[in-house]
C-alpha cells in the first residue's frame, strides 16, 4: 500500500489528572498489552491477555478476548471490577493497534467492532507495527512532530511510515501473496528447504542438514520432515529454528549465510521505500528495528544491514527498538490528544526504568531489560 493523506490536528486538552483519558492497546498474536492513561501521561492501569487473532477465531470473538483485557485494565486502574460482558466508562480515545489489522478494510471492521463497545468517544485502529514505530521514537525525534520509518521481523515482517501530519507510507505485509519474504517463519522456511535438499542430493551442502534436525534431537532431515508432517513436532515450533540459522551462518556456512544476507536486503529495500514515499531520504530520519529478529542482536545481520542503508540512504539513522509496544499505543493516544512533551515524558518513565549509572539512555541496561529504550545497531544484543 502507498501513501496515506494528512489527519487533521487534534484539539488540545482532555480530561483531568486522574481520569482515564487514553485506552492503549497493543495486540499481537501471542499476547495483548492494555493501558489506561491520564490525558497527562500517567498510567492508571494495566493488563496483559492472550493473542489477538481475528483471522483463526474470528473478529467477534477476538474483540471478546480483548474485552476481557481492557476490563482488567479499568479494574487494576479503579478497583472497580465490572461484571462480565457490562459496561465501562468511555475515555477520550481508544488507540488500537492490532496484529492482523493489515488491509484499510480490516482496519474498518477492527474499529466499527471496537467502536460497538462503547469503551472511547474516538476509535483509532492501526496495524500493531505503528506501536513499535512510536515507541522506538524518542523525544529527541520530536515528540510533538513524530516522523521515521520501522522494519519489524519477528514471525513474519512489515514495515510503517510515519510523518507530523499525520501520513503513513505502509506495505499489505500479509505473506508471499503481497510480495514479502523472510521474518522467522520465512527463515526456518528457506533452512529447512535448503537442509533438505542437502541431505537428498538435490541441493548444495550446507551444516544445516545435521543442525537443523539435531535441535529437536533428531539424526537426520528425514525424521525431521516426518515429525513435521506428521505433527509429532508441531509446525509452529519450526520458529525454533531461526536462532539455528544465524548459529550456522556465523559459523561460516555459505547456504546459511547467503539467507542472512537476503533478510538484510529485504530490510532495507523496505526501510528505503517508506522513505522515498515519505520524503525522507534527504534528511536525517531515524529507522527502527523491532522485532525478536531484528532485536536479538545478531551480528552478521546487524552489520548488513548497516552497511546496505548506509549506501542507500546514508542520512537515516538505524536504531533496534526495545520498547514495550504498548507504550507505542500509548504515545499515539496522547498525540491524538495533542497531549504535550510533559505527557509523554510521564508514559515513557511508567515504562522506562532510569538507565544504570554511567548508561547512556540509548543502550539498555541490564537491570531494565531494555524495556521502552533504542540501542544503536550493532551495539550487541539486547538483554532479554
Amino acid at each position: 500500500m502507498g501513501l496515506s493523506e494528512p489527519r487533521p490536528a487534534a484539539p488540545a486538552g482532555g480530561p483531568a489528572p486522574g481520569v482515564p483519558a487514553v485506552l492503549a492497546v497493543d495486540a499481537g498474536n501471542s499476547k495483548t498489552d492494555v493501558a489506561l492513561l491520564a490525558a497527562d501521561g500517567t498510567v492508571l492501569g494495566a493488563a496483559r491477555g492472550g493473542g489477538f487473532r481475528p483471522p483463526v477465531v474470528g473478529v467477534a470473538a477476538a474483540v471478546d478476548a480483548l474485552a476481557e483485557t481492557v476490563a482488567r485494565a479499568h479494574a487494576d486502574a479503579t478497583g472497580d471490577a465490572a461484571a462480565p460482558g457490562g459496561s465501562l466508562p468511555p475515555v477520550r480515545q481508544v488507540m488500537a493497534c492490532l496484529a492482523n489489522a493489515d488491509l484499510p478494510v480490516e482496519e474498518e471492521q477492527l474499529a466499527a467492532a471496537l467502536t460497538g463497545r462503547g469503551w472511547g468517544d474516538e476509535v483509532t485502529v492501526q496495524n500493531d507495527t505503528f506501536a513499535i514505530l512510536r515507541a522506538g521514537l524518542t523525544e529527541d525525534d520530536g515528540d510533538g512532530a513524530p516522523r521515521g520509518v520501522a522494519v519489524v521481523c519477528g514471525a513474519g515482517i512489515n514495515c510503517a511510515g510515519l510523518l507530523p501530519d499525520g501520513r503513513t507510507a505502509r506495505f499489505p505485509a500479509i505473506g508471499r501473496l503481497s510480495g514479502d519474504w523472510g521474518g522467522g517463519g520465512g527463515l526456518s522456511e528457506e533452512a529447512l528447504w535448503h537442509a533438505a535438499r542437502a541431505e537428498d542430493g538435490r541441493g548444495e551442502p550446507t551444516r544445516l542438514r545435521t543442525a537443523l534436525p539435531a535441535h529437536f534431537g533428531l539424526d537426520s532431515m528425514y525424521a525431521l520432515i516426518e515429525a513435521l508432517h506428521l505433527g509429532r513436532i508441531p509446525y509452529a515450533r519450526r520458529l525454533e529454528l531461526t536462532p539455528v540459522l544465524f548459529r550456522v551462518a556465523a559459523e561460516g556456512d555459505a547456504v546459511a549465510d547467503s539467507l542472512v544476507a537476503r533478510m538484510a536486503e529485504e530490510v532495507v529495500t523496505m526501510a528505503v521505500v517508506a522513505l522515498r514515499r515519505l520524503d525522507l531520504l534527504g534528511r536525517p530520519a531515524p529507522v527502527l528495528l523491532g522485532g525478536s529478529i531484528l532485536a536479538a542482536g545478531h551480528p552478521l545481520l546487524d552489520d548488513r544491514i548497516t552497511g546496505l542503508l548506509a549506501r542507500r540512504a546514508p542520512l537515516a539513522v538505524p536504531r533496534v527498538v526495545r520498547a514495550r509496544p504498548v507504550l507505542g499505543a500509548a504515545l499515539l493516544g496522547l498525540d491524538a490528544l495533542g497531549a504535550g512533551p510533559e505527557a509523554h515524558r510521564t508514559a515513557r518513565r511508567h515504562f522506562e526504568p532510569a538507565a544504570p549509572s554511567g548508561v547512556p539512555r540509548d543502550v539498555p541496561g541490564p537491570a531494565s531489560g531494555g524495556a521502552g529504550r533504542t540501542r544503536p545497531v550493532g551495539t550487541g544484543p539486547a538483554p532479554d
